[in-house]
């Protein structure tokens, strides 16, 4: 079991971090039978069950640490659960205490989940990774390295080395289709004959669609931060 659990105000620990904690959940289902046995089952979405622990206060303010939380069942509010890599918003549904003696206070806790914080961190960074690939495969060869990066382990987290290096390859991916650009623009200009002048104009407008999905890439990303 982690040796860190934090309930809105209240850090258990010692004796009062319970060996186990039951989380999970189902799956919300509209099941139609249809004839001859098949069935069609539409997903509605997470059910999650409630979070579940047991434990015991100790020491000389286990009287008092157990009140509190039992003050936070009573208000009904919102708040933060979180141990080793799970962390919820969750109102506490139920809370059940014993009173054995002033420093041995045995409790049982029930939260009700609002929000898996975690999950929602995992989502966010699923889309910033989908949106950001999107825009680098169709600003083409030049965001090649940046595609990479984003590839790599941690590459679309914030705060990771592998995010900075994606930032910095977007970075250098927009400077790089600029400097194309720049090139195709003076060859428009030189251009001897209409051929070529067609063709560096085709550049310069195929360039120009690049830089605007790359641009908007690297936004999303310096967003991200």
């Amino acid at each position: 079991m982690s040796d860190y659990l934090l309930l809105g105000p209240v850090r258990f620990e010692k004796f009062e971090l319970p060996p186990r904690i039951f989380f999970g959940g189902a799956q919300r289902m509209a099941v139609h039978a249809l004839p001859g046995g098949a069935r069609v089952i539409d997903a509605l979405g997470r059910d999650d069950a409630d979070i579940v622990w047991s434990g015991a206060f100790s020491g000389s303010d286990a009287a008092e640490r157990a009140r509190l939380l039992d003050l936070l069942r009573a208000e009904g509010g919102v708040w933060p659960l979180a141990w080793d890599a799970f962390a919820y918003e969750v109102v506490i549904a139920a809370f059940e205490a014993e009173y054995q003696h002033a420093n041995w206070v045995p409790y049982r806790v029930v939260c009700k989940v609002v929000l898996d914080l975690a999950q929602a961190a995992v989502l966010a960074v699923a889309d910033l990774a989908g949106s950001v690939l999107a825009d680098l495969t169709q600003a083409g060869p030049l965001a090649g390295g940046a595609v990479a990066a984003l590839g790599a382990a941690g590459g679309a987290v914030p705060g990771t080395a592998a995010f900075a290096a994606t930032l910095g390859s977007a970075g250098g991916a927009v400077q790089a289709i600029a400097a194309n650009m720049q090139q195709a623009g003076a060859d428009l200009l030189s251009a001897g004959d209409p051929a070529t002048a067609a063709q560096a104009a085709g550049s310069l407008a195929s360039l120009a669609d690049a830089q605007g999905f790359a641009g908007r890439a690297l936004s999303n990303l310096t967003l991200a931060l």
